[in-house]
This record gives C-alpha cells, sequence and structure tokens, in this order.
C-alpha cells in the first residue's frame, strides 16, 4: 500500500447536500479501495484563475492508503463526474 495525498475541487454550482454527498462518495470509494487517514474539508474558496467559468469552488483534501493501481480508478471517477472542476493526486512516497 502506498500514501497518496489527492485534492479536488467541487464546482460552486453544487448545493450543500450534494456537496456532502460527493465528499462521502468519494470517501466510501477511497474506504472500499484503501484506507482514510485524513479529510479536511476547506469549504468553499476563490480560485487562482477561473475554471470552466467558475470563480470559486470547494475544497477537499484527503491523504489514504491505497495499492499503486486504486488512483487511476480514483482519477476516472473525477474525470466522469461534471461536479469536479479540478483535482489532483500525489504519491507522497516519491
Amino acid at each position: 500500500m502506498n500514501k497518496y495525498e489527492t485534492m479536488y475541487i467541487i464546482s460552486p454550482t453544487v448545493d450543500d447536500e450534494q456537496v456532502k454527498e460527493l465528499v462521502e462518495k468519494f470517501n466510501n470509494l477511497i474506504s472500499e479501495h484503501g484506507e482514510i487517514e485524513k479529510v479536511e474539508e476547506w469549504g468553499r474558496k476563490k480560485l487562482a484563475y477561473e475554471v470552466q467559468d467558475q470563480k470559486e469552488g470547494y475544497y477537499v483534501l484527503l491523504n489514504f492508503s491505497a495499492n499503486p493501481e486504486f488512483p487511476a480508478e480514483l482519477e476516472r471517477n473525477f474525470k466522469i463526474n461534471e461536479n469536479i472542476l479540478k483535482y489532483l493526486i500525489l504519491n507522497k512516497e516519491n
């Protein structure tokens, strides 16, 4: 199991209830394939530059452990979700 850190930004057009559901969805996905170490919900923040015509987003930072194959699956899930503006997955051991 490798240690990873991911940050994703949820679109500001999503209401608070949907934000909770999205965070829970990704937490559950990670829990199924690994182990969550820490979740930090930073809330709504201004973006450094516009992304998909949005000026702010809801930031979530996650630290987790998983098999080396899992980040590709997590990335696939981020890509197919239209409410995710941006994401980044880093291997903390390299």
